[in-house]
């Protein structure tokens, strides 16, 4: 599983999320200037193996018939490298070694690229450096090798506490070894363990998902991710679910069970800063908050997704990036070119602002005006949403709060912000066309 994928998608997000579509990426000029260039940025870096494919999954891996370690960590090693001097950052503020399986990879890889990263730019001792672990036997006794390679933070794939559901979804672990994957990450790194949660899954009640939950709090660290499972379609769950095999929890239900989730997260001690992450002792995570107020990052890895300004090329936008998604074809790419870059896409002011807009609006502080302002300097919050109707009735029905602090959804507007988005990105769209058609009546007038 992995983060960046962010309903990912996280990896979503992967990277940015199936909701935005190619909206997203669609370039249209304007004369707005780019937000500041920035000298940091974070990196990810996709590990695609994993030893089985889980029911449920559809993200970018690959069971190996063989795998050359060696091979793997030269060109993770020649891609970072690469993209980082092509991006011109000087700092490397987090590092997230998502997936596939990273605790799959060697120590000696993880330990490789941090150098690498270490050689190009600043990587500060304090810097957030996550691996993702599936907890089998495996994943938990390569833990402390992990650390000493140089990560300092565990994201663990419990998924579930009930092994029936742990059988359902494909997973190569039991309740047992997630427990004591967790033990071992929390005596290794202290307040910098979190744990992924799924909900919605086949025969799953709301008593069931609360029971499940209690009986969670009590082993975890400080940090907690809940995932709906979503039917992603070409799934063995999908085809399950739709021969009427399986069957899954309906919206009621599962909207149920996302705010009782909510609840008792509350009552022991965590704070929702997201709209899938809690954590307590403010132990948030700083790679996925850099995803969220639209920083810079750099994808290295197969599949991985980047936005950056590529400025060693005298690039002054940001751009969207896509890696050669298959490893074999993008080990080669790599070899010959340094790089796998597979796609493209130079973002615009208006296609800055929908990403800037989407992600900021997940987490609970919202979008602040003077965040916004970073990437819009000329059209505040208020001047592009303050007028709309359906802006207002969000506001009026109490999901929605735009003010001279910013926007940002409420309690209940976060568990609806699936159903709120496609209208926010509707208004920015509408705002910039009011823009366009403004600027044409000038200049004719002009003429």
């Amino acid at each position: 599983m992995s983060r960046q994928t962010l309903l990912t998608q996280q990896h979503a997000l992967q990277c940015l999320g199936t909701a935005l579509g190619s909206v997203l990426l669609r370039s249209i000029a304007t004369t707005h200037r780019s937000p500041p260039q920035a000298d940091e940025a974070s990196l990810y870096v996709h590990w695609p193996y994993c030893l089985k494919r889980c029911s449920y999954c559809n993200f970018n891996k690959y069971i190996p018939r063989n795998q050359n370690h060696a091979v793997m960590t030269a060109c993770l090693q020649k891609e970072t490298q690469t993209l980082l001097q092509l991006s011109q950052v000087s700092r490397i503020s987090s590092v997230f070694f998502g997936g596939g399986t990273p605790s799959l990879a060697q120590p000696s890889t993880i330990a490789a690229v941090l150098e690498t990263v270490s050689k190009h730019a600043h990587l500060s001792d304090e810097a957030e450096v996550t691996l993702e672990v599936n907890p089998t036997p495996a994943g938990k006794a390569s833990l402390k090798d992990f650390t000493l390679a140089g990560v300092n933070r565990f994201s663990v794939g419990i998924q579930s506490l009930n092994d029936d559901h742990l059988r359902t979804l494909g997973r190569d672990h039991d309740s047992q070894h997630a427990l004591w994957t967790v033990s071992e990450a929390r005596t290794l790194c202290p307040g910098r363990v979190s744990v992924d949660v799924m909900f919605a899954l086949p025969g799953q009640s709301v008593k069931s998902w609360e029971s499940e939950l209690e009986k969670l709090l009590p082993v975890c660290d400080d940090h907690v991710s809940l995932y709906q499972l979503t039917l992603e379609r070409g799934t063995q769950l999908f085809k399950q679910v739709g021969s009427g095999e399986l069957s899954v929890p309906g919206d009621d239900v599962t909207a149920v069970m996302y705010n009782s989730a909510r609840g008792v997260l509350e009552k022991a001690g965590f704070r929702q800063y997201e709209v899938s992450n809690f954590a307590k002792n403010n132990a948030v995570s700083e790679h996925n908050i850099g995803y969220w107020k639209g920083r810079q990052y750099i994808g290295v890895g197969p599949g991985a997704h980047g936005r950056f300004v590529p400025r060693a090329v005298g690039g002054v936008q940001r751009e969207a990036r896509t890696q050669t998604l298959e490893p074999d074809v993008w080990i080669r790419e790599v070899q010959r070119h340094g790089h796998g870059t597979r796609r493209r896409i130079q973002l615009d002011h208006r296609g800055l602002l929908e990403e800037v807009l989407v992600m900021g609006l997940r987490m609970n502080e919202g979008i602040t005006q003077q965040h916004w302002k970073l990437f819009s300097p000329e059209d505040d919050l208020q001047l592009i949403f303050g007028m709309s109707e359906k802006v207002q009735e969000f506001q009026a029905g109490g999901l929605l709060k735009l003010n001279e602090r910013g926007l940002r959804c409420s309690w209940e507007g976060l568990a609806l912000l699936d159903s709120i988005l496609p209208t926010m990105l509707l208004e920015l769209e509408m705002f910039f066309k009011k823009q366009y058609t403004s600027r044409k009546t000038d200049i004719q007038r002009d003429r």
